[in-house]
């Protein structure tokens, strides 16, 4: 293995199942490029289908012999999570890798389909949804890991405010309601890895976060319509293939375990290839932990089978 870990550090995938949500651009689409290069058979779950088939084309050319399919799934939507899932776990009795990288960033306040303010319904919700509803699939396969995207604005405002969850008896802050969603996704990951342990199962719970990465989810950043953004932050950001190397560690690497967080290595994590991190103190209090799957659940409708 390279002082660096690379994309060359994934090892071979032939016969594994990876479901990748939001993979349609970014860093979505370089894992998935990535797994399917090295033999997996890859499932791109996109809200937009057209924009997924183009991306699944893209892939098909520049990876020759990929194995690659189209999911709808919107994670604002739960109908749409539990369509979703109907079809993945009648289409994949086996799933090795679930990876729950799709989300949104600092938009201006709106609700889900389902009356949820839009980050944390989409980033938060919908992937704990989702992943309930494919967790059998992935109980009994040896080597099966659920990867959870985080982010290093979990420490930025970052806070789980029970009382208004929905930012509707406070002023909107996107920023702060971003934080919230991310501190819920790591939190989320490492509850998830303390119920995996309960009950001895195959899978494990693995996080990361991708620093700060040159990709989409900075449309909505103060400032990202001035002429020259793009080309500064193309400086002081990973590339979408280096940011990308984080989730396929924590997803790939054999030496990984479960409740571990990947991040750059680079100062405050910011930029740089994937070594083992550290989160908040505050993503660590169990009891906010197993409150928030609780609140969960009764949210989402979603339980699961651990």
């Amino acid at each position: 293995m390279t002082t660096k870990w690379t994309a060359n550090d994934v090892p071979d995938q032939t016969g594994r199942v990876a479901i990748v949500t939001g993979s349609n651009t970014g860093l979505g689409y370089e894992t998935a490029r990535v797994l399917a290069g090295q033999g997996a058979r890859v499932v791109m779950a996109v809200r937009d289908t057209a924009k997924g088939d183009a991306a699944a084309a893209r892939l098909r050319a520049s990876t020759p012999n990929a194995d690659v399919t189209v999911q709808k799934l919107d994670l604002g939507s739960l109908t749409s999570v539990r369509a979703a899932a109907d079809d993945l776990r009648a289409a994949y009795p086996r799933i090795d890798l679930l990876i729950n990288n799709a989300g949104v960033m600092y938009p201006p306040k709106q609700i889900t389909a389902d009356g949820f303010e839009l980050q944390f319904g989409t980033n938060h919700l919908g992937a704990f949804a989702l992943t309930g509803l494919l967790i059998e699939n992935l109980l009994p396969v040896a080597g099966s890991r659920v990867v959870t995207l985080g982010s290093i604005a979990h420490r930025i405002l970052g806070k789980i405010d029970f009382t208004d969850l929905q930012w509707e008896k406070r002023r909107y802050n996107r920023v702060a309601a971003y934080g919230q969603s991310k501190l819920a996704n790591l939190m989320f990951a490492y509850e998830l890895q303390r119920r995996l342990v309960a009950t001895n199962a195959e899978t494990i719970s693995v996080a990361a976060h991708p620093g700060i990465s040159n990709t989409e989810l900075m449309r909505h950043i103060p400032g990202s319509s001035l002429p020259g953004f793009n080309q500064i932050s193309g400086l002081v950001a990973n590339s979408p293939e280096v940011g990308a190397l984080a989730t396929l560690r924590a997803a790939v690497d054999p030496a990984a375990r479960g409740g571990e967080y990947y991040g750059p290595s680079g100062i405050r994590q910011l930029v740089g290839h994937p070594v083992l991190v550290q989160s908040s103190a505050q993503s660590h209090d169990a009891g906010i932990q197993r409150r928030l799957w609780t609140v969960s659940e009764e949210l989402t409708g979603v339980t699961f089978a651990i």
